[in-house]
């Protein structure tokens, strides 16, 4: 029989995180209600959860310049989709080796990784060695690449799944039936760590898509922008949006410069707002039996 005092904590616990929930949410609902918000109201009273007065101006004008969100939307789930997988398979096949105890050199190699989570080469060598180096300014691979290079603390949460969440009962049976390596990673690993895979796909993902840093270092042509890097444009200053591609024929002062800017962060999240319920039971999982020290 469940005590009073059980009760009582399971009472509290609950309080809190509905509390914790709301404090979370409530920046989103404020968000979206603000983008519907007419722009009068906005300026001279700001934002509020119950405005005076409604208006669809600043949809009406994303509408108006639809071809600029949809290439930037374009753009950002391209980058979103083939950084995503690439940054999976990247970190699973480090991982792995990682996960070899036993493996000659292993321990310098985890330094290694490890190192790189604590320091790096700071912004300007990093952006001459993407420019002049790898010359990929201006190009799709200048949105991909620079993340992938920055994912030590994911392949150790990866790396650590391999460790304690697979038994090595496992992989001595299938060495045993004469099962190569990575005929073991692609057949019995990979099946057995979808939850760690969907948290390192979810957060690579995520961060794809609110990346705006790599656009604002290393693109140049607007027509190459993200989602998120057309936000930090219009953030920058509204009339910036007719330097995008926009067709609209609407004058900068006449723009609804304070609720657009909310209008295009809902477009922007809302992506991440309908995926993320989905991968977040492989989420919470995930992080728990990755992050178990070894």
């Amino acid at each position: 029989m469940v005590s009073k005092d059980l009760k009582r904590w399971k009472v509290f616990a609950h309080i809190v995180m509905i509390i914790l929930s709301l404090c979370a949410l409530l920046p989103f609902v404020l968000l979206i209600i603000a983008s519907f918000t007419d722009e009068t109201v906005a300026l001279l009273n700001g934002y509020s959860y119950f405005p005076e007065k409604w208006s669809l101006d600043a949809y009406r004008y994303i509408w108006t310049n639809a071809s600029t969100f949809l290439r930037a939307y374009g753009v950002t789930i391209i980058v979103t989709l083939i950084g995503t997988a690439v940054s999976i398979i990247i970190t699973s096949l480090t991982a792995y080796v990682l996960s070899k105890r036993q493996l000659p050199g292993v321990k310098i190699l985890n330094l290694y990784v490890i190192f790189t989570m604590l320091f790096n080469g700071g912004l300007v060598p990093t952006y001459i060695n993407y420019v002049t180096v790898f010359n990929i300014k201006d190009t799709l691979l200048a949105l991909i690449v620079p993340n992938l290079l920055m994912n030590a603390f994911m392949i150790m949460l990866v790396r650590n799944y391999f460790e304690h969440s697979i038994p090595e009962e496992i992989y001595e049976s299938a060495r045993i039936d004469g099962a190569s390596e990575i005929r073991i990673f692609l057949t019995i690993v990979m099946p057995l760590s979808v939850p760690i895979l969907a948290t390192v796909g979810l957060m690579s993902g995520i961060a794809y898509w609110n990346d705006w840093q790599n656009s604002l270092y290393y693109i140049d042509d607007k027509a190459l922008y993200s989602i998120q890097a057309v936000l930090n444009s219009i953030n920058e200053g509204v009339s910036a949006l007719a330097s995008l591609g926009g067709s609209s024929s609407v004058s900068a002062a006449d723009l609804p410069s304070t609720t657009i800017r909310m209008a295009v962060a809902v477009v922007g999240i809302l992506p991440i707002l309908i995926i993320y319920p989905i991968f977040q039971k492989y989420f919470a999982k995930g992080i728990m039996a990755g992050s178990v020290k070894g």
